[in-house]
């Protein structure tokens, strides 16, 4: 177990140092991959991956690097797949004109949001988002004369690129990921610059972050607004990939299910819910026939993870008072084999 580990980091470490390469060798794999394995079952899955990556990291971007506590994810979802679909079928908006308009009406609601919370934080924040999250599905189900109510809204166009209409999962599949590409090259960019930096300080420690002159009001407005839009641009792209949607999509299972994803891959890195997103499909996938039973599941595996990685997988701060993965390996496998010595000694010694 100690050799695995110990390679997993050694490939870590080696993909850190060559960046460049490693992002180009995934991104042209992910590229051919309809070409080599092209199922709609299987493409299907791969742009529920790519649309959770987006929607994960999204959120990742609040939760993870400016320290709040956001629950509200499943709402932002809402507000973005509506609004789309409003616009396209109500006003006959084109596709790639409606998408950023989504996203833009998102980062406001956002704004609204985030104005009267932000003396908030821990708990309180959570149950701010956690209502807000509720009171857009209650909006979408109860506005009949918008939203369609109960019945939702049936018959979103399908969007078009360069005449190419694109109806099936292995042609959606370039447009998930292609944004969720665009998302991870933003803010990297957007992390890496003096706002993302003035997010971090404020995440490690708001009160010292103000003391540098670091406005953490304006900064924590701006984080929000960011996340909430890149999550209201997922649910533009998601509304007329299933043509269907009503207030059943945005529950707060939902919320959970995108925030399980934050927290099994990773708070804090851009990698983390990628990987969060690849595994909880997959044992969506492996766990289907199990049903409902399947969120246990996912409770389990969140408790664990809370145990011995509490950073996530990853996570590259370790949390104070936690064992890294790797060195509780290591301790353990050292532990075993000390109490297996003490065993032979205490046989010889009763001999």
């Amino acid at each position: 177990m100690s050799a695995v580990v110990d390679t997993l980091y050694s490939v870590n470490a080696w993909c850190k140092k060559h960046v460049v390469v490693t992002a180009a060798v995934l991104i042209a794999v992910m590229l051919a991959l309809p070409q080599i394995y092209g199922k709609s079952y299987f493409m299907g899955v791969m742009c529920r991956i790519c649309l959770y990556a987006l929607l994960a990291g999204a959120l990742n971007i609040i939760n993870g690097y400016s320290g709040m506590t956001c629950l509200g994810a499943a709402g932002f979802f809402c507000v973005g797949a509506y609004t789309e679909a409003i616009l396209s079928t109500r006003a006959a908006w084109n596709f790639w004109l409606a998408l950023p308009v989504a996203g833009i009406v998102t980062a406001v609601i956002g704004l609204l949001v985030a104005l009267p919370t932000l003396k908030m934080s821990g708990i309180y924040l959570s149950i701010v988002t956690l209502g807000f999250s509720e009171i857009a599905r209650l909006i979408a189900l109860n506005w009949t004369a918008l939203t369609g109510g109960a019945l939702g809204i049936k018959g979103i166009p399908i969007p078009q690129f360069f005449g190419i209409a694109i109806r099936n999962p292995r042609r959606y599949y370039y447009v998930f990921l292609g944004f969720a590409i665009l998302f991870l090259f933003v803010s990297h960019r957007v992390i890496n610059s003096r706002i993302g930096r003035a997010w971090m300080s404020i995440r490690e420690n708001e009160l010292a972050a103000k003391s540098l002159g670091v406005d953490s009001s304006r900064y924590k407005i701006s984080n929000f607004m960011y996340g909430a839009f890149w999550i209201g641009v997922a649910g533009a792209i998601y509304a007329p990939y299933v043509r269907f949607i009503d207030s059943t999509y945005f529950t707060l299972d939902e919320g959970w299910n995108i925030l399980s994803m934050v927290i099994i891959g990773g708070q804090g890195t851009l990698v983390g819910p990628v990987v969060g997103s690849i595994i909880v499909n997959f044992l969506t996938e492996v766990l289907r026939p199990i049903g409902q039973w399947r969120l246990v599941a996912y409770a389990l595996l969140i408790i664990i993870m809370m145990w011995f990685r509490p950073q996530g997988l990853v996570g590259a701060s370790a949390v104070a008072g936690n064992l890294s993965l790797r060195r509780f390996v290591k301790r353990a496998v050292k532990a075993g084999k000390t109490k297996s010595s003490d065993g032979k000694r205490d046989t010889e010694v009763s001999k």
